[in-house]
C-alpha cells in the first residue's frame, strides 16, 4: 500500500497554472483591442472637418492630412458693404417725403386763403408732427348764441375747402365754447352749441366738394379751453371752431398711423396784442 501511494504522488500535475495564466493573457489581449478600437481615428470625418475648418478660416495651422500641404493664407481685409434698404421701405420713405410736402404746401396755400383773417388774429394756422391746425375765432363764423355761418365765414371756408378738397387726409371739425351757460329752445347747453357749429362747418366742406368720408364733427363745449376763462380775452379765445387736417400715413410693416412729422412747427399769427381786441361773443 505504501509503495502505490508513492506512485501516485509522483504522477501529481503541477502546470495547472498555466490555466489561469492563459486566461489572464486572452482577457489583457482583449482589454487593448477594445482600447484600441476607441482610440482608433475615422479619417474620412477627420478630413472633412479639416477641409471645413481651412475654408472657414482661410488657413490650416499645424493640421495635415495624407496627401495634403500645409497651407498659410492671410485674409484679405474686410471692405463695407454698402446695404441697400428692402424696397418697401424705400417706397415708404419716398412716400413720407412726398406726405411732408404736401402738407406744407397744403399749410402755405391755407395761411394765403385766410391771410386778411392771420393778420388780424382772428385765425391761427399751425402744422405741427401729427398735421395743420386751423383755430378759428367764433365771432369770425357765427353770431352770438348761433350756428349759422355768416356770408364773409361762407367765403373764408369755401377757401380753405378747395384747398383740402384734392387731398385724401382725414379732417376733423371741433367746435368749442367758454364758460358762460346758454339755456336756448334750441341749445340747452354749450354742448350742443358747440356740435351744431362744428356741424355747420362740416357741411359746408362736403357742398364745397370735400369727400364726406374724410369728415368728422365733434362738440366739447367749454371742456378743452386754451386760455383763462376767468377773462374776456380768455373766453374769447376759448369760443372757437378748430379744423385739423390729420396727416398720417400707414406703416408698410405694422400698418400703425405714422405721423408725417414737418421740418419745423409754425405757427402763423401776428402777436395777440397787434390784434384788434374780440368782442365778448359766445
Amino acid at each position: 500500500m505504501a509503495r502505490r501511494r508513492k506512485q501516485e504522488d509522483e504522477h501529481e500535475n503541477h502546470e495547472r497554472w498555466l490555466v489561469s495564466y492563459a486566461d489572464f493573457i486572452t482577457l489583457l489581449f482583449a482589454f487593448f483591442v477594445v482600447m484600441y478600437s476607441l482610440s482608433s481615428i475615422n479619417e474620412g470625418k477627420y478630413r472633412v472637418m479639416s477641409e471645413s475648418v481651412m475654408q472657414a478660416f482661410g488657413s490650416v495651422i499645424g493640421i495635415q492630412s495624407p496627401g495634403q500641404k500645409i497651407i498659410a493664407t492671410t485674409p484679405e481685409p474686410s471692405r463695407p458693404s454698402v446695404v441697400k434698404p428692402p424696397a418697401p421701405l424705400l417706397q415708404h420713405d419716398e412716400a413720407h417725403k412726398q406726405r411732408n410736402t404736401q402738407v406744407r404746401t397744403m399749410a402755405e396755400d391755407i395761411r394765403r386763403v385766410l391771410a386778411p383773417l392771420v393778420e388780424g388774429g382772428q385765425v391761427r394756422v399751425t402744422e405741427g408732427a401729427f398735421g395743420i391746425s386751423v383755430e378759428i375765432n367764433a365771432s369770425v363764423l357765427f353770431a352770438p348764441g348761433g350756428a349759422q355761418l355768416g356770408p364773409d365765414a361762407v367765403r373764408a371756408l369755401r377757401a380753405v375747402a378747395q384747398v383740402v378738397a384734392p387731398a385724401e387726409f382725414p379732417i376733423t371739425v371741433e367746435g368749442h365754447t367758454d364758460t358762460t351757460p346758454i339755456a336756448t329752445a334750441m341749445f340747452p347747453s354749450n354742448w350742443e352749441l358747440s356740435a351744431v357749429r362744428a356741424s355747420s362747418v362740416v357741411r359746408l366742406f362736403v357742398e364745397s366738394g370735400v369727400a364726406p368720408v374724410r369728415l368728422t364733427a365733434a362738440g366739447y363745449a367749454d371742456q378743452r379751453p386754451v386760455a383763462d376763462n376767468f377773462t374776456p380775452e380768455g373766453r374769447a379765445r376759448n369760443r372757437r371752431v378748430t379744423i385739423t387736417v390729420e396727416s398720417r400715413i400707414a406703416d408698410p410693416i405694422s400698418g400703425a398711423p405714422v405721423p408725417v412729422s414737418p421740418s419745423a412747427v409754425t405757427d402763423s399769427i401776428l402777436p395777440r396784442d397787434a390784434a384788434a381786441p374780440a368782442p365778448a361773443l359766445r
